[in-house]
């Protein structure tokens, strides 16, 4: 019962210290203010999202800012009727706010991987001799377990890696 109430205080501070970073990381980020004469140099050639008055979401990469539009090679909508998967021309009025995605190096993909590999081998290892009742199974439950940790550690590698920027135009 003595070393219960020893951890009480060390998970607390843990558990605390876990919500404070979500939520410092979930935080919406303050978008940039761009005037649209600014924007070209901004968003040229990058991936962006944006959705339009009408409600439409369209995602692709610029192709250019002209004075009067923005052309968007569209790779992904929310209504391919109005918005196809090509090449699409955007009126400046319907520009307001847009996201740039970007991703800053391959750090984060590589730590997470390794991690979420180590964290596979192990509790793969544990659940595997533990559970398994014969050499087939545990093989497969290892592998499962190991290969599940691998890819989700990419993933939080991937998302940390990556960096949405909200830009409005103001005019």
């Amino acid at each position: 019962m003595h070393r219960f109430t020893n951890l009480k205080s060390p998970v607390s501070v843990l558990v605390a210290f876990a919500l404070v970073a979500q939520s410092t990381a979930m935080a919406a980020p303050k978008p940039v203010e761009l005037r649209w004469s600014e924007l070209s140099s901004a968003i040229q050639g990058r991936t962006i999202q944006l959705t339009l008055p009408e409600g439409v979401t369209v995602g692709g990469e610029v192709t250019v800012v002209r004075e009067d539009s923005l052309v968007l090679n569209v790779h992904k909508t929310s209504d391919s009727k109005t918005y196809p998967k090509r090449s699409a021309t955007i009126p400046r009025e319907s520009v307001t706010v847009l996201s740039v995605k970007e991703t800053h190096g391959r750090w984060g993909r590589k730590m997470g991987t390794s991690l979420g590999t180590l964290t596979g081998v192990l509790a793969g290892g544990y659940v595997a001799a533990k559970s398994a009742s014969s050499a087939g199974s545990g093989l497969a439950i290892f592998g499962v377990i190991t290969g599940a940790g691998s890819l989700g550690g990419y993933y939080l590698g991937k998302s940390a890696d990556t960096r949405d920027t909200l830009i409005r135009i103001v005019p």
